[in-house]
């Protein structure tokens, strides 16, 4: 006990000599470089040792509130105003120090699967955390809809989704293999995830970072079945959205939430010149 209070007590001595320095080069920095640099988790967990826990919940309290700070940049996606290398650091640090805090693993999965699509590196997180949150099936949950939704690896996708069955005695789970994956559907796949993930977040930036892709997921699960009605009637694909207007089946084309435009590319499928992300651009026929 005595060393670890004496590791601390030397950490703090090294931060407080460091700090009028690293203060003043943060206050040199621009905006969006305020978060600022968060040593490794490792190197911290071992330094820090029982006060881990502590400065694990501080770092997640510290990303939540940067990142609903930018809550602006994010809607418009001017994703290169948000640090998101540093915020993920930050958060991958917080994780290792305290993989029990539920806030840390809802926010990585909130912020860095969705805009810049660092699936793997969430699912390396999900899994660090599932180890000690043996009892939390929302993390396979969350496992299984990344592999599903983003890598399109069913078989692990439905591995995780049996193992979230398992913990929460829950049959939805087994349902969402079973129906989603055999029958298609991703975007009603998407739209249960989003919905869970936006009733069960506790931190308001959380929240509004799904809402906007709910609502834009829902939109295009229209256009699907006005889609999927246009062939039931006419026996072939409408050549462009505007012929669900035309022929009765919408009232009216939605507006992409994200500013984009909603079209039906050459193989039936709904795409957005937005592209629910952060790379812009035009139609890609192909995708």
């Amino acid at each position: 006990m005595k060393k670890i209070y004496l590791i601390f007590i030397v950490f703090l001595v090294i931060f407080a000599l460091f700090l009028p320095e690293f203060k003043q080069n943060m206050n040199q920095r621009s905006g969006l470089e305020k978060l600022g640099y968060t040593p490794q988790g490792e190197l911290y967990k071992s330094v820090l040792g029982e006060f881990r826990w502590f400065m694990g919940d501080y770092l997640t309290f510290k990303s939540i509130i940067y990142y609903g700070g930018k809550i602006n940049e994010l809607r418009q996606r001017k994703y290169k105003e948000v640090e998101f290398y540093n915020l993920f650091r930050t958060i991958e640090t917080s994780i290792i120090l305290n993989p029990y805090h539920e806030d840390s693993y809802y926010f990585a999965q909130a912020a860095f699967v969705w805009d810049i699509g660092r699936v793997k590196e969430v699912n390396a997180l999900l899994k660090y955390v599932m180890k000690y949150r043996t009892w939390d099936y929302r993390i396979p949950f969350f496992l299984g809809f990344n592999y599903s939704y983003f890598m399109k690896d069913y078989e692990k996708a439905a591995k995780y989704f049996r193992k979230a069955a398992k913990i929460s005695g829950s049959p939805l789970f087994t349902k969402l293999a079973a129906r989603y994956f055999y029958e298609g559907g991703e975007t009603e796949l998407g739209i249960v995830f989003l919905k869970f993930m936006y009733e069960n977040a506790r931190k308001e930036a959380v929240k509004e970072s799904y809402k906007l892709r709910l609502e834009a997921l829902k939109k295009i699960k229209m256009l699907e079945d006005g889609v999927s009605e246009y062939k039931n009637r006419f026996n072939s694909l409408p050549e462009n959205l505007d012929q669900l207007v035309e022929k009765g089946i919408l009232d009216k084309i939605p507006q992409d939430p994200y500013g984009g435009e909603f079209y039906i590319n050459e193989n039936g499928k709904i795409r957005t010149t937005s592209k629910l992300t952060n790379k812009k651009g035009g139609k890609n026929e192909g995708s």
